[in-house]
């Protein structure tokens, strides 16, 4: 890719300077053969390899790493066996360990609602007999119309669309939702005689 009509990129080099490399378009592909080539790790996204690449070509010293990231969920998650003593670990999933064991205990009606996937979430600490013993009590609260939240507002509104429109295609629907996202348009005001 050029700037400038009549520029060439050049080859991916030791040579360029750190400018250079940053005026034109790398793949992550050729900047990690690059890296390689100049004996720096090639490890990370494509803009944490360019600014590796681009310090030592101006012979800076390679920046600080970012840091990591903590993976959802990262953290001891419950493995089987597990009992109602079990204890619920920070960042513990509602995972199939889980669903195992609430299925077991609870029986078949068992399934991770809103209010179990809360509890697992902020339950560190307690036991899976108390999570039982919670999924006991939010039945009656369970059982009566939850405020759907905003994130499954699309799933709702698709599900109603097509209730209406039996034969709409996907589309169709996906367009009404972006008129109904974007709301009531009102005519735009003339002015008036001065």
């Amino acid at each position: 890719m050029s700037a400038n009509e009549g520029e060439v990129r050049p080859d991916p080099s030791p040579e360029l300077s750190g400018a250079e490399l940053a005026r034109w378009y790398w793949t992550l592909a050729e900047l990690t053969a690059l890296a390689r080539r100049m004996g720096l790790p090639a490890g990370g996204g494509k803009a944490a390899v360019t600014q590796r690449i681009a310090a030592a070509l101006d012979g800076l010293p390679a920046p600080d790493p970012a840091p990591a990231r903590a993976a959802r969920g990262a953290g001891r998650q419950l493995a089987a066996p597990v009992d109602g003593a079990s204890v619920i670990p920070p960042g513990q999933r509602c995972s199939q360990v889980l669903r195992a064991y609430f299925l077991r205990e609870i029986g078949p009606g068992f399934h991770f609602d809103a209010f179990m996937r809360d509890y697992v979430a902020q339950g560190a600490g307690r036991t899976l007999a108390e999570a039982v013993a919670h999924w006991h009590a939010t039945r009656e609260q369970a059982a009566q119309p939850q405020e759907i939240g905003a994130q499954f507002e699309l799933n709702r509104f698709l599900r109603d669309w097509h209730a209406r429109h039996p034969e709409g295609t996907r589309p169709q629907a996906l367009a009404a939702w972006r008129t109904h996202r974007a709301g009531p348009r009102t005519a735009p005001v003339t002015p008036g005689p001065r």
